[in-house]
């Protein structure tokens, strides 16, 4: 594959080709400090688990999803064990048309061999047959169904400190009314504002930050009956059966797809 990774400047440069493809394939854990550009990025993963973190919100990518995200959006992101991945970069007047929030897609077989062809192309302007194929990988973000895959964070300061706390640390068993007591304000409150600002409810978003960080500790190569432990369930039986419900796949599994 071509290697662009150090060709960064490219991802604010409104000259040049309206797409190209840089690839990652590292054994090492990787993060990047939030950061921003003037192209659009679609983040997608052929092994391994990728977490992408924005101001509101932060998605974990295994190899059947991707996240969109428009232009100029600050992000950060984060590989976990080996992964070997891909960026899509898309010219700012590209994205009229596509997507106007950050959003995760069910990657189709399309797209995906679609990006390692123009993941072999030189940073150079496009000749025709490469100008449809770019066309191709623009019309599947465009019309890929999108997947209720992220977590989103609250907008309200006090609530966003809870739901960060319980990101840093999702085995903290505080119940709604010690969160309530120690964001001074009333569980009912902290109850109806937690819906309205994510779509979840208080249980169901922290159920969500535990299983979605389960993915990042099954990339990392820990046991399942640790990860269980690790993030507060009474069981390993317990977390198997709604991990289950929620990937479809048990944790052992999901870890062999990584």
């Amino acid at each position: 594959m071509a290697d662009l990774t150090l060709d960064v400047a490219a991802r604010d440069r409104a000259d040049g080709p309206v797409l190209f493809v840089m690839t990652a394939n590292t054994d090492e854990e990787h993060s990047s400090e939030p950061h921003r550009h003037a192209r659009g990025q679609l983040f997608g993963s052929l092994r391994g688990l990728l977490t992408v973190v924005l101001d509101e919100g932060m998605w974990v990518v295994p190899a059947i999803h991707a996240v969109w995200l428009p232009p100029r959006y600050l992000h950060a992101g984060t590989t976990h064990g080996p992964f070997h991945g891909w960026s899509a970069y898309v010219a700012e007047h590209a994205c009229e048309s596509l997507p106007q929030r950050p959003c995760t897609l069910r990657t189709s077989g399309l797209l995906r061999e679609a990006v390692l062809r123009a993941s072999t192309w030189n940073l150079e302007p496009l000749d025709e047959p490469r100008t449809r194929l770019a066309e191709v990988i623009l019309d599947e973000i465009r019309t890929l169904p999108v997947e209720p895959f992220g977590l989103p964070l609250p907008r309200d300061p006090r609530l966003q400190k809870i739901a960060r706390a319980m990101l840093a640390d999702p085995a903290d068993d505080c119940d709604l009314e010690g969160w309530a007591s120690r964001a001074s304000m009333s569980s009912r409150t902290l109850s109806r504002r937690f819906v309205t600002e994510t779509g979840f409810n208080f249980t169901a978003w922290r159920q969500r930050a535990r299983l979605m960080r389960s993915l990042e500790m099954l990339a990392a190569g820990v046991p399942v009956t640790a990860i269980a432990i690790d993030l507060g369930y009474s069981t390993a039986s317990a977390f198997i059966g709604l991990f289950k419900r929620m990937f479809g796949a048990t944790p052992a599994a999901y870890r062999s797809r990584l």
